[in-house]
């Protein structure tokens, strides 16, 4: 198994640790606090940039932390979906690794399954039974 980057550990571990109800509590306390020092401030235009900046500063981090966790999640979804597939006796092949082809080409596999669906829901209206293989 291939080793894994310091960024992607560093993303994996940040994304864990920020999802934890515990630390939805400090960031929820940490806004309580700023709005606390308001009046000490006398609510100056520094007191709202020390929020500003630092909001943004952390929302633009977490877009690049959020969109790595993303993209492993999906891709491993995709791999265990992909093996499924292979795995199943009558299903189609070609079906693997769909996620990389041209729009056209799943436009195309979602007309097919479209009128399959289609097919067996007026089956299943005429009493039919929704558990065979249409190619067969």
């Amino acid at each position: 198994m291939p080793t894994t980057t310091w960024y992607s550990r560093f993303a994996k571990s940040a994304a864990h640790i920020c999802g934890r109800p515990r630390t939805f509590v400090f960031a929820v306390a940490l806004i309580g606090v700023w709005l606390l020092t308001g009046p000490l401030f006398a609510f100056s235009d520094t007191w709202q940039l020390v929020i500003n900046t630092g909001t943004t500063i952390i929302t633009f981090l977490m877009v690049f932390l959020i969109q790595n966790t993303q993209n492993r999640d999906t891709e491993a979804i995709q791999l265990k979906l992909d093996e499924l597939i292979r795995a199943t006796q009558g299903a189609h092949n070609a079906l693997l690794d769909l996620e990389e082809p041209e729009q056209d080409s799943l436009d195309d596999f979602k007309r097919k399954y479209g009128a399959l669906a289609a097919a067996a829901r007026a089956g299943l209206v005429q009493g039919g039974r929704d558990t065979d293989t249409p190619e067969a």
